[in-house]
């Protein structure tokens, strides 16, 4: 019998679908020449150091600059006295560094070094001792009388004055013979006068100052410092100095026991 199923029709096989040749890649021409602009040339990294070092010279000249303002606007008699307190302070360094080339030329040529170690700790005994106000004093310098007839003047006059001394190189002050003027001594009002280290003073306040003479007379002239001050309408007293060839400082301070403070390990321990 014949077959009744109809004959399936068999499609012929495709052809492959062809693999797409690669496209050469084309050199990007910008990109190269950007590269190429990275990559400085002996010549200009020469250029860019000394564009650096030129930048470098004009910050810190800037500064320095800016550093000399505070003394353009300044009086022709600051300046005098800055430069005054500048050379008092080379000159007395200068001399302490000469002592101490002294000191160690003499320990490494004497034959009894511990007999001259001995006396020039004894020498620094004295020295530190008439800074701490435990030993009288004598030498060069000026006596300071001030009136204050109408009790105007304060703690902080009095203060001013001594500090004013000190930055011309005081050595060793007192006020009115009785109270020797150290690092801790404190100034508190206390009318009619002025309380020091706890001793009532009065006036006319007598400071007495070892040191140059000549210099600590001008400190206490000054304009605007302790002689204006004092004569000023603030206070309406009376100021007077005199420099003297010879001052004695007699008040001694009396220390206190350090509740807190001791004396730091030496290094070498």
């Amino acid at each position: 019998m014949a077959d009744d199923k109809p004959t399936e029709k068999v499609e012929p096989p495709q052809p492959a679908t062809p693999t797409p040749m690669p496209k050469p890649k084309t050199p990007n021409l910008a990109l190269r020449r950007l590269k190429a602009g990275f990559k400085p040339s002996r010549g200009q990294a020469i250029v860019a150091v000394v564009l650096a070092l030129v930048a470098c010279v004009a910050v810190v000249q800037v500064r320095v600059n800016r550093a000399d303002d505070g003394y353009q606007n300044a009086r022709r008699e600051d300046l005098i006295a800055i430069l005054d307190g500048l050379g008092q302070n080379t000159r007395r360094l200068e001399s302490e560094i000469a002592d101490l080339e002294e000191r160690k030329n003499s320990l490494s040529s004497s034959a009894d070094k511990a007999q001259t170690a001995r006396e020039q700790a004894e020498a620094q005994v004295r020295t530190l001792g008439i800074l701490a106000g435990t030993l009288p004093a004598t030498g060069p310098g000026v006596r300071i009388t001030l009136n204050d007839p109408q009790a105007k003047m304060t703690s902080s006059n009095l203060l001013d004055a001594i500090e004013e001394l000190r930055d011309a190189g005081a050595e060793a002050i007192q006020i009115n013979g009785l109270v020797r003027v150290v690092a801790s001594t404190d100034f508190v009002d206390d009318a009619p006068g002025i309380r020091v280290d706890g001793q009532k003073v009065n006036s006319p306040y007598v400071i007495e100052a070892i040191g140059e003479s000549h210099n600590l007379a001008e400190a206490a002239n000054f304009p605007g410092g302790l002689v204006s001050e004092v004569t000023g309408p603030q206070v309406g007293g009376t100021a007077e100095v005199t420099e003297l060839t010879t001052v004695a400082v007699s008040a001694l301070h009396a220390p206190e026991e350090h509740r807190y403070a001791r004396p730091a390990p030496s290094p070498t321990k």
